[in-house]
């Protein structure tokens, strides 16, 4: 049963070369709040996916400091996930939830 939270969790799923090529290995990448823990992380993609995840390993990304118009700025932080699941699940990240 997905409950309204699980939406929050999971922000998007992250599509770079890197991400892409982890997807052999059967992990998945998403971005998720920066004060979301691994266990609600699990729960999230468990819930919304229906597959098993074996574990979360997550990364956080400070803004780096940038020039716009010679007005300096500053990207936001953000947090990255990567779930690796169980032998025989897989997720299509293109299809959407």
């Amino acid at each position: 049963m997905t409950d309204i939270k699980h939406y929050d969790v999971i922000l998007g799923p992250v599509i770079t070369e890197k991400s892409t090529f982890l997807t052999e290995q059967n992990v998945v990448t998403f971005n998720v709040p920066m004060t979301a823990s691994k266990p609600e992380i699990k729960a999230a993609v468990e819930a919304l996916f229906s597959v098993k995840v074996e574990k979360v390993n997550t990364l956080r990304q400070n803004g780096k400091t940038k020039r716009f118009k010679g007005v300096m700025g500053r990207r936001s932080d953000s947090k990255k996930a990567m779930v690796k699941l169980a032998e025989g699940h897989s997720i299509d990240v293109t299809t959407g939830v």
